[in-house]
């Protein structure tokens, strides 16, 4: 592949097809971020209800709980490219089907369910897909610096796409957020379509579905350090990771602001995580170590806990870009820790299963969380969040730690 010099901590964009790659990307996150504010804004501004709040979000993350083994296994016999094609077309369609319910004022509650489920639905495949054509379009030589690059375009959106669309919303409604949204997905395809790499299957024995599914699922329960990884991710990601659910109840219910504060709120997240996929960059570590897991679960957690007690929107914003400086590190370092430990004829089934625990229990967290909040308040949910993730982390690290000493060479 055609090469540039860069810094070493952008080493994976001299990769011609990565770059071409993560530059659609970030125009389209930016677009995906604009949505998620807007899509949270609209169903609050429809219903006034947290609960149908947190419904929206457990149709939008179910399908990756039904279908994600399903997935993986597709990806490994698929052509990636052409996967993540189709995909990113069904996401344009399903933004610009809810910019012209919006704009034409027939938008419903059941419009905004339904519309989520097909964007978990092709998002469910997307996934897996483009998670493991990184490695394809770079190596595994520059794989960490690859996915801490995506984590840095992924935060940048982050940070661009709630403040630019709580302008928008403050001053135009939430229709422009859709519309840009759909738009974006241009972008990620063009990339597509001027790619070399296509993504092409691993050789493979012929066998069904299922017994590919199985053989995924075996690998992931055998192989320790994968195991540890899906535990941690299982409980932070059940309890902690439901930003799209926790941040507009801090800022209607507790911190009472209007959507350009929940802008400048998510923004803020998205800063804190655009700040430590900086520092990984600047790290340039080959492999992540545990403490690179286990300390941010333990300070995300933490700090979604305390801000449960937090009244100040200041003092909130600054919790927020430490929850989401700590949150990068320790997706950065899971996804990095699968990547690099996977087989390649593996990889889409792991990456399917990886998405699963982090991806597919959401639904079950935002109902969680969703429901707490109708019934006990925002600040009970947080601390709620924030105490059990604790306890997940804690829990897990001592088995870990348990069975190094049990098989010190395992």
């Amino acid at each position: 592949m055609a090469k540039t010099t860069l810094p070493a901590s952008l080493r994976a964009l001299q990769h011609r097809d990565f770059r071409a790659f993560w530059v659609g990307q970030l125009v389209s996150l930016v677009g995906t971020w604009m949505q998620s504010v807007g899509q949270a804004w609209l169903v609050l501004e429809l219903t006034n209800s947290p609960f149908k709040l947190g419904l929206v979000s457990t149709l939008q993350f179910g399908p990756f709980l039904v279908f994600s083994f399903f997935a993986g296994a597709l990806v490994d016999r698929l052509v990636k490219r052409r996967v993540i094609m189709a995909t990113q077309t069904l996401l344009l369609a399903q933004s610009a089907t809810l910019t012209v319910l919006v704009w034409s004022g027939h938008v419903q509650y059941w419009h905004v369910a339904v519309l989520a489920s097909v964007y978990g639905l092709a998002n469910t495949l997307d996934m897996p897909a483009r998670q493991a054509f990184i490695v394809e379009l770079v190596g595994k030589a520059d794989l960490m610096n690859a996915i801490t690059l995506n984590s840095a375009a992924f935060n940048a959106a982050r940070v661009l796409g709630p403040a630019a669309a709580g302008l928008l919303i403050a001053r135009f409604g939430v229709a422009p957020a859709f519309a840009l949204n759909a738009l974006s997905f241009v972008a990620v395809i063009v990339a597509l379509l001027i790619m070399r790499a296509e993504g092409l299957p691993q050789p493979r024995s012929r066998g069904s579905l299922l017994a590919d599914i199985l053989e995924g699922v075996s690998y992931a329960t055998r192989t320790p350090r994968v195991l540890f990884v899906l535990s941690l991710l299982l409980g932070v990601g059940l309890f902690v990771f439901n930003y799209n659910i926790v941040v507009p109840l801090l800022a209607r219910g507790v911190l009472h602001q209007d959507a350009g504060g929940f802008g400048v709120l998510m923004a803020m997240l998205g800063g804190g995580a655009l700040l430590g996929a900086i520092t990984l960059a600047l790290l340039g570590l080959p492999r992540p170590p545990v403490w690179l897991l286990v300390a941010p679960g333990v300070v995300v957690s933490v700090a979604m806990l305390a801000v449960g007690f937090v009244n100040h929107f200041w003092v909130a914003a600054a919790m927020l870009l430490v929850m989401g400086y700590a949150g990068i590190l320790f997706m950065t370092g899971c996804n990095t820790t699968v990547q690099l430990t996977v087989p390649d004829q593996l990889r889409g089934r792991m990456m399917s299963l990886y998405t699963f625990v982090f991806v597919g229990v959401t639904p079950a967290g935002s109902f969680l969380v969703g429901t707490i909040a109708e019934h006990l308040g925002p600040r009970a949910a947080f601390i709620a969040s924030g105490g059990l993730g604790l306890v997940s982390v804690i829990v897990v690290m001592a088995w870990w730690k348990s069975r190094r000493r049990e098989r010190p060479a395992g």
